[in-house]
């Protein structure tokens, strides 16, 4: 896979907190961190899609209806025992 170079400006705090990061072995270098940051904010993101396309199918599906609590216990329990 082709690499890009990036320069990013950090504060000293951000920059401090990620050399504590390699220092404790998570990572091995500044740009393993940056990668790991970035793989885990895209899996955050592609989960949010999901969401969002499950309530906006829930929105589209028509007029809610009641549920029968009791009803649907008593089912679990007949079926689950």
């Amino acid at each position: 896979m082709a690499t890009v170079r990036k320069t990013i400006t950090l504060t000293d705090q951000q920059d401090g907190w990620i050399k504590a990061q390699i220092n404790a072995g998570y990572y091995t270098n500044d740009s393993e961190f940056i990668r790991d940051l970035i793989r885990r904010e895209q899996e955050r993101s592609a989960g949010n899609e999901v969401v969002r396309a499950a309530l906006i199918e829930g929105e589209n599906s028509g007029e809610p209806e009641p549920f029968d609590v009791a009803g649907f216990k008593q089912r679990m329990r007949t079926a689950h025992g």
